[in-house]
């Protein structure tokens, strides 16, 4: 089965997979995008990779979707984002897989923080990743998926786990610096991951993670990987398969 990846700019995605549809981190004031968030569909699933303001974003105009993401950010966005109990929420955590309709969500680390910053105490667990894929991972798993990074460092779980275990064909990395990765650390990651397609995220919104996609694109080219790497505008889709 294919999936279909349309970039909306920083680190919000959505993921189509089969009939299923999937919204990562749905934060639309970007340069990427023109997009009033209001008039997006509402998916099937919002995947929250951490509670940052830049990644939660508007996830409230999207409460009546499922929401996945560690068990404290569910609690967080039911109390605060208008996220229905009743509709139900999965909270999960590193390491677990959940079936979402047509497509299979991991949960993978990331080397980051996750305050959430409100007049409210909340914990956001840990920060996360996700590998969403057509089919269950395992052993003999002859699934397509696509890793989405979430905010991240250079770790060695991308070359000990993420890449030989789940897989991915395609990964999706953050290259701003500053808050992330830059651009050669990204590549370094791209190349330890192991995937054909690979995608900068978070970058160009804000003054500290503007950089040049070209510097991260001949980095990709310089590495012992075999990844195309696709810089896409906001709005732009493709197809893994």
């Amino acid at each position: 089965m294919s999936l279909e990846l349309t970039y909306h700019g920083h680190s919000a995605w959505h993921v189509a997979v089969g009939d299923t549809t999937l919204l990562i981190d749905p934060f639309f004031d970007n340069a990427h995008t023109d997009l009033d968030p209001a008039a997006v569909e509402t998916p099937d699933y919002v995947l929250l990779t951490h509670g940052h303001a830049d990644h939660i974003g508007h996830a409230e105009h999207f409460s009546d979707a499922t929401l996945v993401a560690t068990p404290e950010i569910v609690s967080y966005a039911q109390a605060e984002l208008g996220f229905d109990e009743a509709v139900g929420g999965i909270g999960m955590n590193l390491g677990g897989t959940v079936e979402c309709g047509d497509a299979f969500v991991s949960m993978v680390r990331a080397d980051h923080t996750n305050g959430i910053n409100t007049d409210h105490e909340y914990e956001g667990g840990m920060p996360a990743g996700f590998v969403i894929g057509d089919a269950e991972p395992a052993s003999d798993s002859d699934a397509t998926s696509f890793y989405h990074a979430g905010d991240t460092s250079l770790m060695s779980e991308m070359q000990d786990v993420i890449g030989p275990y789940l897989d991915p064909d395609a990964a999706a990395v953050p290259i701003g610096d500053h808050f992330t990765m830059g651009p050669w650390q990204a590549a370094v990651a791209v190349e330890w991951l192991g995937v054909d397609h690979a995608f900068p995220m978070h970058y160009d919104t804000f003054p500290p993670i503007e950089v040049d996609t070209d510097e991260w694109v001949s980095e990709i080219e310089a590495s012992d990987g075999d990844a195309a790497a696709h810089v896409l505008d906001g709005e732009e889709s493709v197809v893994i398969e």
